[in-house]
């Protein structure tokens, strides 16, 4: 028998706890034998049945689910569960809260233990919403049930609390935007960042689609795979310099989003080779034939790609892969009012040439 320490001392078993940190290789060392796993509520939701139950035969198991901490939690609040945000952080940075915190949003949230909770308060006020509805929710459905209700910013813990589900009614108004081309001073960057119009455009070209993968070449700052990635998909970000391969990292977890993007330290093409396939790929820096030949040879019938250039050179290569290809070639002028003496006017920004294309067929032509 297998389980938390808190359900096996409820169901008054001996068995064994779980370790830390959590390894279900216990439980499947025990494969062929007649084998109990006391969890939470619905193991499917946050819980370790879906880490079980792709080892494992599906005649090998059998689950008999109970209300789940986020129902019972709802329950106890009177909020609609369909609209709240249920989370695990036990196992999770905080920072998986950014793309959900906006004025109003009813937030559940599962967190290690006691001490967490006050890291979660003292983050949350940190970070300007400190006056949110701050709910602790222990042993609920239980004979120890708590339910207290707090504010983040004057929380300072709850005396013994072992095991902690905290609810969290937002109060702020700095949430994230929703709208593609986020600000680009969100970002950490040298300057290497596809720039916020620029980058609307291309994100809307791109297409992104929830649990869609991208291949972001020549990624500098990240910002498109992080807005990729805001969308509901996968990344992986390909940055030949380490420094700006840093800011990548620091860029994705500040988002929250650091789950969804993997950066790898290099060039293309001698970096694709093994990667999973993309539905979409967006090259923004390093620009050249052989790149682009290698990538439309790797890409699947139905693919689009999005690039970028700023130079004659690329200019002239987009338009050859235009004329090849077909798809969509777009020069992007944008101008921005700024101080001319005691006037203003327009200045000018580098255009930007972008071709935007799906590739028709499964071969390399």
């Amino acid at each position: 028998m297998f389980g938390g320490e808190r359900h096996l001392a409820l169901a008054g078993a001996r068995g064994k706890p779980w370790p830390v940190p959590f390894d279900a290789e216990g439980v499947l060392s025990c494969r062929g034998r007649p084998t109990v796993v006391l969890a939470s509520g619905d193991p499917f939701w946050h819980g370790v049945g879906s880490r079980l139950a792709e080892r494992l035969d599906r005649r090998e198991w059998v689950t008999y689910p109970a209300p789940s901490i986020f129902s019972l939690a709802a329950a106890r609040l009177g909020w609609p569960l369909e609209s709240t945000v249920c989370l695990g952080l036990h196992a999770a940075p905080f920072e998986r809260l950014v793309p959900h915190l906006a004025d109003g949003e009813k937030i559940v949230c599962l967190v290690r233990d006691g001490q967490a909770a006050i890291k979660l308060a003292e983050w949350l006020t940190v970070r300007g919403w400190g006056t949110s509805p701050f709910w602790t929710l222990l042993a609920l459905g239980g004979p120890r049930e708590s339910v207290a209700q707090h504010r983040a910013d004057s929380y300072t813990g709850v005396p013994g609390a072992v095991l902690v589900a905290v609810a969290l009614e937002v109060r702020g108004s700095n949430g994230m935007p929703r709208s593609a081309g986020l600000p680009d001073s969100l970002f950490v960057h040298d300057g290497q960042i596809t720039k916020r119009p620029v980058r609307a455009l291309a994100l809307s070209a791109l297409a992104p689609r929830r649990g869609e993968r991208l291949w972001d070449i020549g990624a500098g700052s990240g910002s498109i795979s992080i807005e990729w990635a805001l969308h509901g998909g996968t990344a992986i970000a390909i940055e030949a310099r380490s420094d700006r391969a840093a800011n990548i990292r620091q860029n994705a977890e500040v988002f929250g989003v650091s789950h969804r993007i993997t950066v790898i330290e290099g060039t293309a093409p001698a970096t694709l080779s093994g990667l999973p396939a993309p539905q979409a790929v967006f090259i923004g820096g390093g620009l050249d034939a052989a790149m682009c030949e290698s990538v439309w040879a790797l890409l699947a019938k139905g693919a689009r790609l999005v690039a970028d250039a700023v130079t004659i050179e690329t200019e002239a290569l987009l338009s050859e892969l235009h004329q090849r290809h077909g798809g969509e070639l777009m020069r992007i002028e944008i101008a921005h009012a700024g101080q001319l003496g005691r006037y203003r006017a327009f200045e000018p920004a580098r255009p930007v040439v972008q071709w935007s294309t799906v590739k028709r067929s499964g071969d390399g032509e």
